[in-house]
């Protein structure tokens, strides 16, 4: 175990920013109750996921803004996870309670498979390559299933309360997660069934994920070292073998982080707090790029396939809603170039060449 808290990151520039109001261009309504739990895009990017406390996962097309009916599942308890794997294969559903659901759909057959558990789950990930299935749950244990046979592969691994969130590595083999209300680090070998290395922090609100960064050297996460404060608001980012924070942390929000989203390019990481704030971060740089308002504390943040959206949710009791909106060009032609002295990566040839000038021919909202 590890402790102390690490140092600010004063010696990092900090880019001057205007406080304003984040606008949807899209609205999903549909889900009642309080909250809609989880979100996932299909690969294409024209097609939305949510699963929500309603019992229900609802699909939706995004181009013609409406859900299509005849995708809605009901299931038996609360939704807490839903996701979509990358080659589009598969949609994944999991919730539940003192007794769990995880259903897994094949999309071209239709065929659904359900698992009735002993403990409701918390979260769920798909491997990079779509074969693989991670399941948290309230139980403290996590398992590793087959996508194509349903089978478990590997677990339970256990850990000492419930997993908030779950992440696989992005060779598949090693599992990031968090348990016991946030405050617990945790990184699993997924061939050994081992655990490598675990931090302890100090308790937070549960289900904030966990990110790989590229090549897997690293995890990304809200964490807290302060004891007894129970508020987490700073996102560090730590070295997978030891689990020491590595780099400057991104220090700016005032309450308790809710939801973080890193883009698939890994330019963007976007945080949202119960001081009813979205950040927008240049990950390489730490710089905040950006601060939003929001009328209500953030749920769920996610970043479209290709960046050029953002998606959260919020709480409401009259009704839950999804949120779309489009990434403003003038974030990310403010992110800051990588420094000369450092290789340049494949992502950050991808950002220069192409997503700057893409992005900077769409319109501003």
């Amino acid at each position: 175990m590890l402790s102390g808290r690490p140092t600010s990151r004063s010696s990092w520039p900090v880019v001057p920013v205007n406080q304003s109001t984040l606008k949807p261009v899209l609205t999903l309504r549909g889900h009642k109750y309080i909250t809609t739990r989880s979100i996932s895009y299909f690969p294409d990017g024209k097609r939305i996921i949510s699963g929500s406390c309603d019992r229900t996962i609802c699909e939706w097309n995004i181009e013609a803004g409406k859900e299509i009916k005849k995708a809605r599942d009901v299931c038996k308890q609360e939704v807490h996870a839903v996701g979509v794997s990358r080659d589009g294969r598969w949609v994944v559903s999991a919730g539940g309670d003192y007794s769990g659901e995880l259903k897994v759909r094949e999309v071209e057959t239709g065929t659904v498979r359900t698992f009735e558990l002993t403990s409701g789950i918390n979260c769920i990930d798909i491997s990079g390559d779509s074969t693989l299935l991670a399941s948290g749950s309230l139980d403290g244990t996590t398992r590793i299933w087959s996508l194509e046979t349903c089978n478990l592969v590997a677990g339970p691994f256990k850990s000492i309360n419930w997993v908030d969130a779950i992440r696989f590595s992005q060779d598949s083999k090693k599992l990031a997660l968090k348990s016991n209300g946030g405050s617990r680090l945790e990184v699993w070998d997924v061939q050994s069934q081992r655990l490598v290395v675990y931090r302890e922090g100090d308790w937070g609100l549960g289900g904030v994920p966990v990110f790989w960064t590229t090549k897997d050297t690293a995890i990304v996460t809200a964490f807290s070292f302060e004891v007894a404060q129970f508020q987490v608001k700073t996102i560090y980012e730590f070295d997978v073998s030891t689990l020491e924070n590595t780099g400057a942390p991104f220090e700016g929000h005032t309450q308790t982080i809710t939801s973080i989203a890193l883009s698939l390019d890994h330019a963007l990481l976007a945080s949202a707090a119960q001081d009813n704030t979205i950040k927008l971060w240049a990950f390489e740089s730490r710089q905040l790029l950006a601060s939003f308002d929001s009328c209500s504390t953030i749920c769920h943040l996610l970043f479209s396939p290709d960046s050029r959206q953002l998606v959260y949710t919020t709480a409401s009791l009259f009704g839950n809603n999804i949120y779309l909106c489009n990434t403003p060009p003038e974030i990310l032609a403010n992110i800051q170039p990588v420094p000369q002295d450092r290789t340049v990566s494949s992502r950050n040839l991808f950002l220069a060449d192409v997503l700057i000038p893409y992005f900077s021919s769409i319109p501003l909202y």
